[in-house]
């Protein structure tokens, strides 16, 4: 078997990595035979054909307009931006509009990225903090079936982890509309048993807007300090990031028709934000132990106006959300295979620990980004401790098991800082706490038909968690009429069935596919809606789907990839539409590295149509778009070319519909899709020195 391994990943031009046991130890332990690269995994280790790994190598050839377009490479997951770029992204994935996370959980070096009771939206999800070039890979699991991954875990999880050794370099890229961006990465022994890697990196950005001035300002630091011990690794790692930025926020569409703007334009043209993020971690791993321990400082200001005279003609409707906490966690867990009545297993032993102390979590009514009045501010403590049994059986040398439990905790305490808010209401009843807690069961079959195709079949429990606030809330913020809490934790159920491998083996083709049947339901979705300030109640809904990935490797130096992703998601009790739920998405490109030193890639995206209201009778428009890379390298020099939206596209990268009101109009304001347009034709040039 591992010799068919190896000459697909030769096939592939990917590395090969092969980890079996033979001799005496091989009835204890369970052969694991990976091929890794290119988002390709094979092994009885995988619990669905949902999840995969993408590695630095892929990321470097595909051109990103944005930071977080690196989840793209998960199948089927669409992002875009309704704001400025210092905001966290829009994230689509399986039937949920992710807003900016809440049901896919998002991890780096064993570090959450997700923000529990966030100032704009639950499970906020910000990924410019991160330095593209210093991730080494990204493991993503589409379902809720891996008992590692507590909240957050409905649609899926991705999690980054950075690299150890890298190349020294610096680059510098300039592009349309003064995009500029200088990278420094050094990486270098600092004794015999350890290496440091730094990275520094500057970006600034005008954007392409009429009468906003983006004026991205983003700043990221890395450093990473890792020693061989005798036999263990112990990193230590430190995060900075800083932005300030102005926002084109979503515009209505009568403004664009009547001609008030143009589609580059902006009602409220003061809006913006900015943010910072400060991280340590120390993480310690041997053969069967791995540990960290972590600390975030994260703060962010984020002025935005989506209704702009409708609540208030005279000074209008933008307003401020404020978030500063500290964050500190860790994680544990102990693997140990063993031989269980004859058949070779593998456990898993877990704890997960995480506090945030949310110094506020406020929001405030502002006019160019001066406060008028609060809306409501708020202190909280929220603590979540996790533990969690895997195990894995091969019950034959083709069939294995995988099961997992876990046990979650939430407690929340909240303390209001408000007092009378600008509405007149006393808000103090809204101090509070609470808690909950609910176990998960998660099991999957992993049957290898032969060495190069497996078939999956996945049932699994997941959960989010709601925002504090909305769990101890008494009185609505805004109308002072009394409101019902919110359960603390919501449970989610899924199950897929699929397969994954290669086709036709004995060519050695290099083409693999992967599908997937699934289905996803949620006991409700019920959400704290931070721009509000109250809580928003909906039923609970379900969601089905299939989703049909293929690499085929059309020679050493050229691979064509397609993804193709179909979901339907409905309210249970009404069969209504899901707003925001996407029926239709695919991707699909070309990837060129030749000996001769070119490389590349051309990369279709089709993000198809989506209700914008329960009743399905106002749509999203569907919308194509066209990046490519084009790059040349020698030994110590590199040069790319990255094309954004090559076609000029027309596109939208984010829609809803909802009333507003612009100043000449009746006081109810009018229902009308608002949206916010995709970065026009922009071209931008990297250069970059390796030493």
């Amino acid at each position: 078997m591992k010799y068919l391994a190896a000459s697909i990943a030769l096939a592939l031009g990917l590395p090969n990595f092969v980890f079996a046991h033979e001799g005496t130890e091989q009835k204890d332990k369970i052969e694991s035979i990976e091929v890794v690269g290119r988002q390709v995994v094979l092994s009885p280790d995988n619990i669905s054909s949902s999840q995969g790994v993408v590695s630095q190598q892929e990321f470097e050839l595909r051109p990103l307009s944005r930071t977080g377009d690196i989840l793209e490479f998960v199948p089927g997951m669409v992002v875009t931006q309704h704001s400025g770029s210092g905001k966290a992204n829009q994230y689509f994935l399986r039937g949920f509009n992710l807003d900016h996370g809440t049901d896919f959980a998002t991890s780096i070096d064993g570090m959450p990225v997700n923000m529990v009771t966030h100032g704009h939206g639950q499970g906020y999800t910000d990924l410019n903090f991160i330095i593209p070039e210093t991730i080494a890979t990204m493991t993503y699991k589409k379902g809720g079936y891996y008992g590692e991954v507590g909240d957050f875990s409905g649609a899926g999880s991705g999690e980054f982890v950075t690299v150890n050794q890298a190349k020294s370099q610096v680059e510098a890229t300039l592009g349309d509309d003064q995009y500029q961006r200088f990278l420094a990465i050094y990486s270098g022994k600092v004794s015999q048993d350890s290496t440091l890697v730094t990275a520094a990196e500057h970006q600034k950005f005008a954007g392409p807007w009429t009468d906003v001035d983006e004026d991205t300002q983003k700043t990221n630091f890395f450093a990473k300090l890792t020693s061989q011990l005798t036999d263990s690794q112990l990193d230590i790692s430190f995060m900075y990031y800083d932005n300030s930025w102005n926002s084109a926020d979503q515009i209505p569409s009568r403004a664009v028709t009547s001609g008030l703007i143009d589609k580059y334009g902006s009602i409220d043209t003061s809006v913006g934000g900015q943010s910072e993020r400060v991280s340590l971690n120390l993480a310690w791993q041997n053969d069967h132990i791995s540990f960290n321990q972590y600390w975030i400082r994260s703060e962010l200001n984020l002025w935005s106006n989506f209704t702009y005279f409708l609540d208030d003609p005279v000074n209008g409707d933008q307003f401020e959300q404020v978030d500063k906490r500290d964050i500190f966690g860790g994680n544990l867990s102990y693997t140990e295979q063993f031989n269980l009545f004859g058949f070779a297993s593998e456990q898993t032993f877990g704890a997960q620990w995480r506090f945030d102390d949310i110094d506020e979590v406020g929001l405030y009514h502002t006019k160019q980004r001066q406060r008028l009045g609060v809306t409501r501010s708020d202190k909280v403590k929220q603590s979540s401790i996790s533990a969690y049994w895997k195990n894995k059986l091969a019950w034959t040398d083709r069939l294995t098991s995988h099961f997992a439990v876990r046990y979650d905790n939430h407690d929340f305490e909240v303390t209001d800082l408000a007092g009378v808010n600008r509405f007149g209401y006393d808000l103090s009843a809204n101090s509070g706490s609470n808690s909950d807690d609910l176990w998960s069961f998660k099991t999957s079959l992993n049957f290898q038909q032969s060495e190069h195709f497996n078939w999956h079949i996945a049932i699994g429990q997941g959960f989010h968690s709601n925002d504090a606030r909305g769990t101890s809330i008494s009185i609505d913020p805004q109308s002072g009429e009394a409101i019902d809490k919110v359960d603390p934790l919501v449970r989610s159920l899924g199950w897929e069935a699929g397969f994954s491998g290669f086709l036709l083996p004995e060519q050695l083709s290099g083409w693999h596919v992967s599908a997937a049947l699934w289905a996803l339901e949620l006991d409700s979705e019920l959400l704290f809606v931070g721009d509000a300030g109250n809580t928003e109640v909906s039923d609970a809904s379900e969601r089905q789907g299939f989703e049909l990935t293929s690499y085929y490797q059309i020679n050493p130096n050229w691979q064509f990839d397609f993804e193709y992703a179909y979901t339907d998601a409905r309210y249970q009790a009404s069969n209504d539409y899901v707003p925001g739920a996407i029926k239709h998405v695919a991707q699909t490109g070309i990837t060129a590295k030749t000996e001769q030193g070119w490389f590349g890639s051309l990369r279709v995206r089709y993000f198809g149509k989506r209700p914008l209201e329960e009743q399905g009778e106002v749509n999203a428009d569907a919308s194509t778009t066209l990046n490519m890379r084009l790059g040349y390298e020698t030994e110590r020099w590199q040069y790319h070319l990255d094309l954004i939206n090559l076609t000029n596209s027309s596109a939208r990268d984010i829609e809803y519909f909802y009333p507003s009101r612009l100043t000449d109009e009746a006081d109810e304001g009018i229902e009308d899709i608002h949206y916010h347009p995709a970065l026009p034709f922009s071209a931008r040039l990297s250069v970059s020195y390796k030493f």
